[in-house]
């Protein structure tokens, strides 16, 4: 017998014990009620993931539960954002309790770990697509924007870049074992930055996550700014699995335009360089500085001869 509705959300998302104090009330009801705190501003995130689209069609359903929260989390983690609550709609062609079960575990194993729950949603019949809401909080008016980059600022990234972009492009039946399944774990199960986020409020003069590419990406930063930014192509963090398997040009051409990294990339004064440095200790996170923000508007690549690098391809484009 096929599970309805009601059933799903009881066996799969439901939760007796409530995970947070704040909510009032969660599932169950017409919506949810959750309490701000004082003091504090509310930050909103959606984003729609397809199969086939933002992740492979034949994907372990905990992975895709685990990337669904994780994209969304990695905007709270821009915002500077504590996560709070989150709301989930599933489409879905079949109801089987093998996906639910493995789906549920992969988004509440990171739900959990993010001290965050789930308080409503929504599921109905159709092509395979989740659509997840987070909900966070920060101190009133100490949200990271895109707009407060400076001429002088120094520009980082997070992490490393290029890998996810690898998983998806790349033969990897040929390459080693090792390689292709770090490589496939950070498309799969992207990190969201989240104790970054926050440690940078106060410290960042921008931030955006990178989704798209990190030359797409910085470049609504420098709209945003009014600015301009030079990026030195040879700072770029790259994984070892990535320079293994492809030349340092077309490893610089992923980590620029791949998308699906989910790091952070972030300006700051230069005065701020030890507190950037401290944090990267302090969260366990590398912290790359790769370039500096500028008066002349416009992004600019450059290699190590001086020379600048053409972008083939802007980033990732939805349509």
């Amino acid at each position: 017998m096929a599970l309805s509705e009601f059933e799903i959300i009881r066996r799969f998302f439901h939760r007796e014990v409530p995970l947070r104090q704040d909510v009032a009330l969660g599932i169950g009801d017409d919506g949810a009620v959750v309490r701000v705190a004082e003091g504090c501003d509310l930050v909103i995130s959606t984003d729609t993931l397809a199969s086939g689209v933002h992740f492979p069609a034949d994907a372990e359903p905990s992975d895709i539960g685990f990337r669904s929260l994780a994209v969304n989390l990695s905007d709270l983690a821009a915002m500077g954002a504590e996560p709070a609550w989150a709301t989930l709609a599933l489409s879905l062609r079949e109801a089987t309790e093998a996906w639910l079960s493995g789906f549920a575990r992969g988004f509440f194993s990171l739900a959990d770990e993010a001290s965050m729950q789930l308080v409503g949603g929504d599921i109905t019949r159709g092509p395979l697509a989740i659509t997840v809401s987070v909900y966070g909080s920060v101190p009133r008016g100490e949200a990271l924007l895109r707009s407060g980059a400076r001429p002088g600022d120094l520009i980082f990234v997070t992490g490393t870049l290029g890998d996810a972009a690898a998983a998806l492009e790349l033969d990897l039946k040929t390459a080693p074992a090792t390689h292709a399944r770090a490589l496939r774990q950070r498309l799969l199960r992207p990190i969201p930055r989240l104790i970054v986020g926050v440690g940078l409020r106060g410290v960042a003069s921008s931030a955006i996550d990178v989704s798209d590419g990190l030359a797409s990406d910085l470049g609504h930063i420098v709209e945003a700014s009014g600015v301009g930014a030079r990026i030195e192509v040879a700072s770029l963090p790259l994984s070892e699995p990535l320079c293994q398997l492809v030349a340092r040009y077309q490893a610089w051409e992923l980590a620029l335009s791949g998308g699906d990294d989910y790091e952070l990339c972030f300006s700051a004064p230069a005065m701020h360089r030890a507190l950037v440095t401290s944090l990267a200790h302090s969260s366990d996170c590398p912290i790359t500085q790769i370039g500096v923000i500028e008066s002349e508007r416009g992004l600019r690549c450059v290699t190590p001869d001086g020379s600048l690098l053409t972008i083939a391809r802007p980033g990732y484009r939805h349509f």
